[in-house]
């Protein structure tokens, strides 16, 4: 999995330091990274004029590499720095050593003329607002960019972009190539730092792959190898009883629980029962006959129903509104001892009580909150989205996914991944529900909290990608199928892998 490893700027210095401490000199990483970056710009571009901006660390040492590379393969090059260069120190003051050409002070007048930006001035380790002459600089080169009159290719981020947040820190350029060292980095992954990293390059600069058991990073990718070896995989002795008994408390708005059921199904739920107020249930059985309905006028009716213990996994949420009632559902289903996902308005039914949340849960747990959701339950967390997921499931000790374009898959023991496979298209009504539904069918199977979120949200992406524009939410379980099929292979390839190859 170390291709799907996200590391912090703080991990990536450690893994620099482990590196150079076990025998590797910094300059020859500092040369490395730029051979790469210079070779990212040779591959895609053609020789133009061309500013390389530095900035006053190993970043701006990169870029003295890439600026004498360039100027060696032909290139008209100019380079700029931000300070002076007697005041570079360390392995960045080794680079500017070996460039012969002048070194400008930084004024945005520079960029008067220039084709591509190489922009070396801060890469992911920024921790302040820009200001002064660099948010002048960089200020310019964005509205360049934007008016199509300049290209910028970012050296491990596009400056002004937080490493570990994503979010921009006054001013950023957006880059139409990112290049970056060993892993990508939780900012390249959260918005707004994936819109302005354009396309990112990952690239080998020597740093030691056995690093990462010293560092013992907790931040993924959302991909299939996250997951894939839990993935629930039925054989010859399966039947509907050893996949499990979903159970869906359906609401009012009968139609989201009716999507939320049929992705369940298609996701693998053995068996599948709706229980609702005796007056829905004809519409969720004309709706789908393979869907078991219970009535449950009530929440006596409903805590019954749970005392089958064949019925192992719960959603709660979707079509249900704000009410007391639904809070009451909620607590049942979570008080029942069963696996449960809570969706959409029994998130918003516990507002600004997290802490009463926690204290019910006593099974595996998982929360699908957006945004205004999110913000709703629990007021109190600031930060990027990463942090306040991770936070969020400490605190309630549940898995929570905070969805959106850049969806955060948080577990209350740190691990969290970052999903990156959802098109523009995904955004449409009914989605969360079938999302949610996925997330049970997989637990329903067997599969551990964390990864049937993991797993559900990278489906979705998938298969609203398969489909492509004019996706509506009713289509998504229909694409399931098709994606469980085709990926069968690589699946039976993975679980039968070595560690190594995987």
């Amino acid at each position: 999995m170390d291709d799907l490893t996200l590391l912090s700027v703080e991990e990536m210095g450690e893994a620099d330091r482990i590196t150079i401490r076990c025998g590797t000199p910094g300059i020859e990483l500092m040369e490395t990274a730029g051979v790469t970056v210079s070779d990212a710009i040779a591959a895609r571009f053609t020789p133009r004029r061309t500013l390389v901006v530095c900035g006053p660390g190993n970043n701006g040492g990169d870029g003295f590499v890439v600026a004498r590379l360039l100027q060696e393969r032909g290139w008209d090059v100019e380079l700029t720095l931000l300070g002076k260069r007697e005041d570079l120190r360390g392995d960045a003051a080794l680079a500017a050593a070996k460039w012969d050409g002048q070194v400008a002070a930084l004024t945005p007048d520079l960029l008067d003329g220039v084709e591509l930006l190489v922009d070396a001035l801060f890469g992911a380790g920024l921790a302040r607002d820009i200001g002064g002459v660099a948010f002048d600089f960089l200020a310019r080169a964005e509205s360049m960019v934007c008016d199509g009159a300049l290209t910028s290719v970012a050296v491990d981020m596009p400056s002004g972009v937080d490493g570990n947040t994503g979010a921009v820190r006054g001013v950023a350029v957006p880059a139409v190539m990112t290049v970056t060292f060993f892993c990508k980095k939780p900012g390249h992954m959260l918005y707004p730092g994936r819109a302005l990293s354009g396309e990112l390059v990952v690239t080998d600069i020597g740093i030691r792959a056995d690093v990462l058991r010293e560092i013992v990073p907790a931040t993924f990718e959302n991909a299939r190898e996250l997951w894939a070896l839990v993935l629930p995989r039925p054989d010859a002795s399966s039947h509907k009883y050893t996949r499990g008994h979903a159970v869906i408390s359906g609401g009012a708005m009968t139609g989201a629980g009716r999507l939320a059921a049929r992705a369940a199904r298609r996701s693998g739920a053995g068996l599948l029962t709706v229980a609702a107020p005796s007056s829905l249930c004809p519409l969720f059985s004309a709706d789908a006959p393979g869907v078991i309905t219970a009535p449950a006028d009530d929440v006596a009716a409903f805590s019954s129903l749970l005392e089958d213990a064949r019925k192992n996994a719960v959603l709660v949420g979707p079509g249900h509104g704000v009410s007391e009632h639904t809070r009451s559902i909620a607590e049942a289903a979570l008080l029942a001892e069963r696996t449960v996902v809570l969706d959409a308005d029994a998130l918003t039914v516990f507002a600004g009580e997290a802490e009463a949340l926690s204290s019910m849960i006593r099974a595996p747990a998982v929360l699908t909150p957006h945004q205004g959701e999110f913000a709703r339950l629990f007021p109190d967390l600031s930060g990027s989205k990463l942090e306040m997921a991770r936070a969020a499931a400490a605190l309630v000790g549940a898995v929570v996914v905070l969805k959106g374009p850049d969806t955060v898959i948080a577990a209350p023991d740190c691990r969290a991944a970052i999903n990156g496979n959802a098109p523009p298209w995904l955004a449409t009504g009914g989605t969360g529900d079938v999302l949610a539904g996925t997330i049970l069918g997989l637990l329903t199977q067997g599969m551990p909290a964390f990864e049937a979120a993991a797993a559900a949200v990278w489906l979705n992406g998938a298969a609203a990608s398969r489909f492509g524009p004019g996706l509506i939410a009713e289509d998504l379980p229909e694409i399931f199928p098709r994606i469980f099929a085709e990926d069968l292979r690589w699946l039976e390839i993975s679980s039968n892998s070595s560690p190594r190859e995987r």
